[in-house]
């Protein structure tokens, strides 16, 4: 089953998340149904559902854990829930920008590859580092945080280069146009 919103929402609710998470899986699905979009216009097939679900549903963890286990223990509770496998896959590589299997054994995590694969997983992954808080902020804020955190950041930037590239345009821009096209048509 790939969830609606209204059964994301819901399953937020059963497991406890707090409004501030719910409000930032919002703000991402948002972003990510824009690129999902564009990509589908584009003629990528592109499973747009499961990027909404994947985007409302990827910080559920967060009712857990507040660590980088976050994605494991999501993608534990959407397969106990009987979600479709796409969108578990997107909320377990969502975290970082992706994270290899010699990485989570470091980290303590189930030996896997944690590495956004699908277009879908990608979207997702990128329109969250989109996001904070709330609040779609420059591309440029999140490379600042993973340097400072000696996070990969060739890996995150791979993973704008790659959307940009398959998208024929800067993924971060066409974001914000598309946002402000969305407030400029918004009743004041």
């Amino acid at each position: 089953m790939i969830p609606s919103e209204g059964e994301a929402m819901r399953l937020h609710s059963k497991y406890g998340s707090g409004v501030h998470i719910v409000r930032h899986c919002q703000a991402v699905a948002k972003a990510a149904l824009f690129l999902a979009e564009e990509f589908k216009r584009k003629g990528w097939v592109v499973g747009v559902d499961a990027v909404v679900a994947g985007a409302l549903l990827h910080d559920i963890g967060r009712s857990r854990v507040q660590t980088v286990r976050h994605g494991v223990e999501g993608a534990e509770i959407l397969e106990k829930e009987g979600v479709d496998r796409k969108v578990v896959e997107i909320v377990q590589r969502h975290v970082g920008a992706g994270i290899s299997p010699e990485e989570a054994k470091k980290l303590g995590l189930p030996d896997r590859d944690y590495i956004p694969r699908t277009l879908e997983e990608r979207i997702v992954c990128f329109a969250d580092k989109m996001v904070d808080a709330d609040r779609v902020r420059p591309f440029g804020e999140e490379v600042q945080r993973f340097t400072a955190k000696s996070h990969d950041v060739t890996r995150l930037l791979d993973l704008k280069r790659q959307l940009a590239e398959e998208l024929g345009e800067d993924p971060e821009r066409f974001i914000f146009d598309k946002i402000k096209e969305s407030e400029s048509k918004a009743p004041a």
